[in-house]
């Protein structure tokens, strides 16, 4: 397996820390300041001054101090995360004032409304490390890319971390049904196509089915087949910044959703069978998909045409390889009796699973 890429363990206990404090006076900055919360998803805790209850002013995650209350908490003491917020644009005294309170930033609204809701929401979800995102796609019909992320979600879900599996292979029939999952309570993929801007990492989370110890976004049985690129970019920039694991299902066409999720994976995985016409196609995936990833690598999978063996297809196709996909004994049957791909732990499959991530992870770095 060739390269090794850092990533987090996370605790069940990681989770959101709560909202900003806002400390004004002024009714018309206090009104702007609730509605960005209340757009990311935090409930802020509001003072004239400072805190009179002991630690608050510390142990807030974010500190909001209007124009008109610099004075009344000039003196306190906190690391970082203060924000100097007002309306005036010209206000030439301004700068002092952040000097004397600490703060990090000067933010003048409504010009930075739209970064502000960003950090609010960082702060309140607590965001740390952003998670290890692996791509698998096939480099041609009928490869086993969706067998293969189902196996990688389920051995890192095995492994103690929050795992997030998404299907975003429209056509593909359903990463839930592949799952055993079909009829299982939560929101699929039509449900968010309208996302613009940013989703809640928790918020997403809790609304997708639980499935193995697992989240999975897949898709209904409707007829919708698109995946709008702001809905990609939204929804997986939320799944990154829950931390943990996300896999990724992607199709062999790179169309604009797809690319919004190849920009923002860490590792793709292009699974190619041994055989001639499919590393010619897997040659044309491969093309377009390094026009966005810079790190694609090869999975092969046998049985293998005559002459051919995994490293000569991952040289014809310049890839790292990652290794030789191996041969499952019944696997069909076991999910025919509604046992998921790599649902055995002790399964090939499944030690392939487990021994990428142990590489991948380097060793499973602690949170």
């Amino acid at each position: 397996m060739t390269g090794p890429i850092t990533g987090d363990r996370l605790s069940a206990a990681d989770g959101r820390r709560g909202g900003p404090l806002i400390v004004t006076e002024d009714v018309d900055l206090l009104d702007d300041l609730l509605r960005l919360c209340a757009a990311a998803g935090a409930e802020p805790e509001v003072h004239y001054g400072l805190p009179e209850r002991r630690g608050s002013w510390e142990a807030a995650p974010l500190v909001l101090v209007g124009d008109d209350a610099a004075a009344r908490v000039r003196g306190a003491v906190r690391g970082r995360g203060v924000m100097l917020v007002g309306h005036d644009q010209d206000d030439p005294l301004v700068w002092q004032r952040a000097v004397e309170i600490g703060a990090d930033y000067v933010l003048r609204l409504p010009d930075a409304e739209n970064w502000l809701v960003n950090q609010i929401a960082d702060a309140a979800e607590g965001v740390g490390r952003q998670a290890l995102t692996v791509g698998v796609m096939g480099g041609r019909g009928g490869a086993g890319a969706s067998t293969l992320a189902c196996a990688l979600a389920l051995a890192a879900a095995r492994d103690g971390r929050r795992t997030m599996l998404i299907d975003g292979d429209p056509l593909g029939g359903g990463l839930d049904v592949l799952l055993g999952g079909e009829s299982a309570q939560g929101m699929r993929w039509p449900e968010f196509a309208a996302s613009r801007g940013r989703v809640a990492s928790a918020a997403l989370e809790e609304s997708l089915p639980r499935l193995h110890g697992l989240r999975v976004l897949s898709w209904d049985r409707s007829d919708a087949v698109v995946i709008p690129p702001e809905a990609m970019r939204a929804v997986l920039a939320a799944a990154r910044r829950a931390g943990g694991v996300v896999v990724v299902d992607l199709p062999r066409r790179v169309d604009e959703g797809v690319a919004e999720a190849l920009a923002q994976l860490d590792l793709g995985l292009l699974v190619v069978p041994g055989e001639l016409r499919a590393v010619a196609a897997a040659q044309r995936v491969a093309s377009a998909v390094r026009m966005v990833l810079g790190d694609l690598r090869t999975v092969v999978r046998g049985p293998y045409a005559a002459g051919l063996d995994e490293e000569w297809v991952a040289k014809a196709l310049d890839l790292p390889l990652v290794g030789e996909l191996p041969a499952e004994p019944r696997l069909w049957e076991a999910m025919a009796d509604g046992e998921p791909p790599g649902g055995s732990a002790r399964g090939p499959l499944s030690r392939f699973c487990t021994a990428f991530w142990e590489r991948a992870l380097v060793g499973g770095a602690a949170g």
